[in-house]
């Protein structure tokens, strides 16, 4: 997943740190690294989300063959503004999200997820990311003590990757049995 703006901001952030560390400017980076890590914290989250609603409605316009109608209900009504309803970000797992599918594929899914630890790991660090963004947003971004370093963060976000960019064939592979 080499490329995504979160890590373009990753290595940036890493090389002005760098340099402000290199010319002794322990303060000026301490400040600089408390900003950074909560900008690599909202932009993981805002990536994902991003991620996330461009791929139910993709999948809507598959399945209803590009009905412009089905669509725009589903963009009207389940995705804008709702993307942060969709988890349940005090669990470690996804299931209220695969549940809107209905309750099939919430168990395909759970199977799925129960059978590959990685996966698994994958599905908590994005509920993680999740979790954080909302805490950061929600309890005083300027004050926030986020615990986690940029590296912890960068790590989360790469592990989280790995289910964001399952869902989308995990939902055409499900259609597609449930059609055969």
């Amino acid at each position: 997943m080499p490329g995504t703006v979160v890590d373009e901001l990753h290595e940036s952030f890493a090389s002005l740190l760098s340099i402000l560390e290199e010319a002794g400017e322990v303060s000026l980076r301490a400040v600089a690294d408390e900003n950074f890590r909560k900008s690599l914290l909202l932009a993981s989250a805002s990536y994902f989300e991003r991620r996330m609603t461009e791929t139910v409605i993709s999948f809507v316009e598959d399945a209803t063959n590009r009905n412009a109608l089905v669509a725009a209900l589903v963009r009207n009504k389940a995705v804008t503004r709702q993307y942060h309803t969709w988890f349940q970000w005090d669990t470690s797992n996804a299931n209220s999200f695969f549940g809107l599918f209905g309750t099939d594929f919430r168990d395909f899914m759970k199977e799925r997820i129960k059978a590959d630890d990685e996966l698994d790991a994958s599905v908590r660090a994005f509920l993680e990311l999740g979790r954080d963004r909302n805490r950061l947003v929600h309890q005083d971004f300027g004050t926030f003590p986020l615990e986690k370093t940029t590296e912890e963060i960068h790590a989360l976000y790469t592990r989280a990757a790995r289910f964001v960019d399952a869902v989308p064939g995990a939902l055409r592979e499900f259609d597609a049995e449930r059609a055969a």
